[in-house]
């Protein structure tokens, strides 16, 4: 897939799975459990060492019926080796210039961690597809892609930390473009996944016929 298809297809979905794992099996219940339930984009963390061989397991089974991205990002190497692995997209918890640069060596979506506007717009100038706001998306709540994109509408707002069932409306309503989850889209068995990924594509899709 191309770059533009991918960032499309992420917010499209607008839900992504943040998956940290132990094994590539337990990686095979989780993706399976949320392309059940219609959520077919997952962050793989690289904060576990067989994160490149779960995303080259995932991306060989599951081909392009999911969208597998690589996250907690910090270097250049790092994300090179992840997109040799498959990765289609980077995310990290904050902007390093060196993983920009591979990201548009290789043509694949960026999405850094940013707490400032400063951050944002460097992040942009050096191409990044989504402002992945973190941490602070926990100190703002739903209200965060607003403040953000109230002064600057063109910011592509990845949210990560805080949304569940009963506020993930208002992370939309707000503007938010992608909102990232763990928990309830990585724990459990894979019909119990299955039924909260359905209920959390369900609100999304509400929200945006309104």
């Amino acid at each position: 897939m191309k770059k533009e298809e991918i960032i499309l297809g992420i917010k499209k979905t607008g839900l992504m799975a943040i998956v940290r794992v132990e094994t590539v099996e337990r990686g095979y219940e989780i993706a399976q459990g949320c392309l059940d339930g219609g959520v077919n984009v997952l962050e793989i963390s690289y904060t576990n060492n067989n994160a490149g061989e779960v995303i080259s397991a995932l991306k060989k089974k599951y081909k392009e019926n999911l969208l597998v991205g690589a996250g907690t990002v910090l270097d250049g190497t790092t994300a090179r080796l992840a997109i040799m692995s498959g990765a289609q997209f980077i995310i990290a918890p904050c902007y390093d210039e060196g993983v920009a640069q591979i990201c548009n060596l290789y043509q694949i979506p960026y999405a850094p961690g940013c707490t400032s506007y400063t951050e944002m717009l460097t992040a942009l100038k050096a191409g990044a597809s989504f402002i992945k706001a973190f941490p602070i998306s926990n100190y703002y709540g739903p209200s965060l892609a607003k403040v953000v994109k109230v002064p600057c509408p063109q910011v592509p707002v990845m949210a990560s930390g805080g949304a569940d069932f009963d506020n993930l409306a208002e992370w939309f309503e707000n503007g938010a473009d992608c909102v990232g989850l763990g928990g309830l889209l990585t724990k459990g068995s894979t019909e119990e996944i299955a039924a909260n990924a359905k209920k959390l594509r369900n609100i999304v899709t509400d929200i945006r016929k309104g």
